[in-house]
């Protein structure tokens, strides 16, 4: 079972079970944890490098 964390003002950390793929329908390649870019600043999207740190926020609350 796969697990997506919202972290504040942060990237989407997922976890567990997933494939992760791009447009096209290719998988990247299989990782237990990645975190995704929500800020668009990342420089190795769709994954988070860091970028938004200082330059985004969002606090998401279910």
């Amino acid at each position: 079972m796969a697990e997506i964390r919202v972290a504040d003002n942060g990237p989407l950390r997922v976890s567990g079970d997933f494939t992760l793929m791009d447009g096209e329908g290719k998988p990247f390649e299989k990782k237990e944890q990645v975190s995704l870019c929500r800020c668009g600043l990342s420089d190795n999207k769709p994954f988070c490098n860091g970028a938004h740190k200082g330059n985004f926020e969002s606090s998401v609350r279910a």
